[in-house]
């Protein structure tokens, strides 16, 4: 999701007053992938691996996690919250994918402080974070990337253009040890974190800066 500027102190996260946020259909036990991200615009790709996860690692549901924002990205194109969740409910289109804008609720700036937040609330649900090559492939910059990964299992995506990239990342290779086979993928959301996997497949090569490069260049802008 959102990876934390360098050489910066340990989070401070203390939840808003308005911190107990509604969140979707949950149930101990069940088996929920989280895909966070701005989703600025979400498109048929965030769709396309969600489908993947679903079906590869026996996912009940998975969460789209719309986030305020990531601080590593130009804040200057990120289109309004409200805008962003009706979007994405559009393009997921699917009976077992749940929108959220929880982090806002709650005032998390972090991956490490949202998904401390979710355990700490569900204890007896078993989550898989979500995310792709090219995030695998900058994670050592996270905030508690170490933290993420012994909160709960992971499943790496593969995308067009990062698959050595991700594979031979920092944080893959001090991660090295725990990942399993993806012919195992199924088993990943009960194993005991540190845990991970990496799906390769069809790859969808759509991309959220691509689209709105389009839109500001389409003629029929702004009629």
């Amino acid at each position: 999701m959102r990876p934390a500027p360098p050489r910066v102190g340990p989070s401070r996260f203390r939840l808003r007053p308005s911190g107990l946020a509604r969140l979707p259909r949950i149930a101990p036990g069940m088996r929920i992938g989280l895909y966070g991200g701005s989703f600025n615009p979400a498109h048929a790709g965030h769709r396309h691996v969600s489908l993947m996860a679903l079906r590869r690692l026996g996912l009940d549901r998975i969460w789209w996690i719309v986030t305020p924002g990531n601080p590593l990205k130009n804040l200057g194109e990120l289109s309004s919250m409200a805008a962003r969740v009706v979007e994405a409910g559009k393009v997921a289109a699917h009976p077992r994918i749940d929108i959220t804008a929880f982090e806002e609720t709650i005032g998390a700036r972090y991956t490490v402080d949202t998904l401390a937040y979710l355990k700490r609330r569900y204890p007896g649900v078993r989550f898989v974070w979500i995310m792709g090559a090219d995030n695998l492939a900058g994670f050592h910059r996270w905030r508690g990337w170490r933290s993420i990964a012994q909160m709960m299992p992971i499943a790496v995506i593969d995308r067009p253009g990062w698959t050595l990239k991700g594979m031979h990342s920092r944080s893959a290779t001090a991660l090295q040890a725990r990942r399993i086979p993806e012919n195992e993928a199924r088993v990943l959301p009960s194993l005991t974190p540190p845990a991970w996997t990496f799906l390769h497949g069809p790859r969808s090569t759509l991309s959220s800066t691509e689209i709105r490069r389009m839109r500001r260049t389409s003629p029929l802008e702004g009629r």
